[in-house]
């Protein structure tokens, strides 16, 4: 499916609209098509600055490409002191990819979407761990987790016989002597987010009122006293200049969305910071290694590494071609997107968030350790990393590939002392008029929910109508009511999800 009217060469010096997106990634795509579904009224324009739509962290390869439900990332489930197992987030996330997949079948159903293939297939989610101590952890996760029906289907094994079936390559070669342990969900996903996000993009053109204006740079963000605001963007090939007039912005623009959040001056954005960590991945497209495994195995981050470096074995099918991906190995570069400028960071230090991102910097010896480490890091070190997992990894089969830029927040802690965080936050103004989402993983996965949160925040009165509850109860069955607790409920719409989105059609 190909976009319509990317280029806009015709002249419109200034627009009103009722919500302007800025960033052309998963987030911005969802929001405007929630919105589009809920009022097919109103005006929707979007600003990209690159010749194309979702080609920075949305895209195919800049990603994992995990549909993050929490079934195979140990670092959602830590160990407390009691030894108990947190399952606060790990439920959060579960419950929030739900209503992700609601949204997509909705779509799918309405052929809004095309065939479900195009964008998510099944893949195995599994968890691997070795060693006595961690063979205890997972155990005891495994145990916790399958007492809710939300994670009831989860299998857990230390019989390597049961293991070579579930994921052969990891087991290859391995010493028969380690104590092993693997969990396993079946109708686990891969994610193609940049085909979801284009498809969704491509649905919005169909619906009309909407426009994608590429190659554009926004340059001023200004509140009007009439409470719209003026956002001015500069074409990038010819240097003229567009106006919109909107009622709501949101900045969804990734490592983007910082600087655009500074510009727009909102004292709800004063003192953020990011620190902007690249990622890279070992990717092997052999095809008689690539057929061997059809999984997302996940395993446990090293000690003192921070959550983004859990290491994990992927299938990814991207545009229908299958391969494997290793990683994530982690850079450090100042760039806020892959296809920023170095002056990205630089930039963003001012008065206001200096002492919060000075104090992370003096503070976060264990990150920049971990960050040295990585870069420092050959071919045949990356391959030894990976021979962790499948230990008969031959270093000619697998090369490197660029990922993403993620900017981790950095915002005020106690008195001047900064926190990095790696998650992500949604910033708006008070008056609910413009919002920033900052942050990384797993957004792309929880965009829904995101987004919901939004709408019920900056549209309170809408949200409240019969018309809006009704088609909100349409696209997302599970709306307003807790799959925690309702386990009818969520048999239901995991039953349709599941069919509709072809995620359960493996033994």
């Amino acid at each position: 499916m190909k976009l319509k009217n990317m280029t806009n060469t015709h002249t419109i010096i200034e627009k009103d609209v009722d919500i302007l997106l800025v960033g052309s990634g998963i987030m911005s795509a969802t929001l405007g098509i929630l919105l589009k579904q809920l009022d097919p009224s109103l005006k929707i324009a979007m600003i990209e600055r690159l010749p194309d739509v979702a080609t920075e962290s949305s895209d195919g390869w800049n990603n994992a490409g995990t549909g993050h439900a929490a079934y195979c990332e140990l670092n959602y489930t830590p160990e407390m002191s009691d030894g108990s197992i947190d399952t606060r987030k790990a439920f959060f996330i579960n419950t929030a990819f739900e209503e992700s997949l609601q949204f997509w079948s909705y779509l799918v159903d309405q052929k809004v979407l095309p065939r479900p293939t195009h964008f998510i297939n099944q893949a195995p989610h599994h968890s691997f761990v070795s060693g006595d101590k961690d063979v205890e952890f997972l155990r005891k996760r495994y145990q916790t987790l399958s007492a809710h029906p939300l994670f009831s289907a989860m299998q857990y094994s230390e019989d390597p016989d049961v293991l070579k079936k579930w994921m052969p390559l990891v087991m290859q070669g391995r010493d028969p002597e380690t104590k092993v342990a693997g969990t396993r969900v079946r109708y686990g996903s891969d994610v193609n987010f940049g085909a979801l996000t284009r498809d969704m993009l491509t649905g919005l053109q169909e619906m009309g009122d909407f426009e994608i204006l590429v190659q554009h740079c926004v340059t001023h963000i200004d509140k009007q006293k009439d409470n719209r605001w003026k956002v001015r963007a500069k074409n990038k090939t010819g240097g003229a200049h567009r106006y919109f007039n909107a009622r709501f912005v949101f900045l969804g623009a990734g490592g983007g969305s910082l600087p655009l959040l500074q510009a727009s001056g909102i004292p709800e954005g004063h003192g953020y910071g990011g620190f902007p960590i690249s990622g890279q991945w070992l990717v092997c497209t052999v095809p008689e290694v690539v057929e061997k495994h059809h999984a997302k195995v996940y395993g446990k981050s090293p000690v003192g590494a921070p959550p983004m470096s859990v290491p994990h074995l992927d299938t990814r099918i991207i545009d229908g071609k299958k391969a494997l991906l290793f990683g994530p190995f982690a850079g450090f570069t100042t760039k806020f997107l892959k296809k920023g400028s170095f002056w990205d960071l630089p930039a963003s230090v001012n008065p206001l968030n200096l002492f919060p991102m000075l104090s992370v910097g003096l503070h976060g010896f264990d990150l920049l350790r971990y960050l040295i480490s990585e870069v420092l890091q050959t071919h045949k070190s990356r391959v030894k990393a990976l021979q962790q997992f499948y230990p008969e990894a031959k270093a000619a089969d697998w090369f490197l590939s660029i990922a993403g830029q993620r900017v981790q927040i950095i915002k005020k802690g106690t008195e001047r002392v900064g926190k990095l965080e790696f998650g992500t936050e949604v910033i708006h103004s008070a008056d609910g008029s413009l919002v920033a989402l900052l942050g990384a993983s797993p957004g792309a996965s929880t965009a829904v929910k995101t987004m919901l949160d939004i709408i019920e925040e900056c549209f309170p009165e809408e949200i409240k109508s019969k018309a809006w509850q009704e088609q909100m109860k349409k696209m997302i069955p599970s709306y307003g009511q807790s799959l925690l607790n309702n386990t009818d409920l969520l048999a239901e719409v995991r039953n349709h999800t599941l069919t509709s989105l072809e995620l359960d059609i493996l033994p």
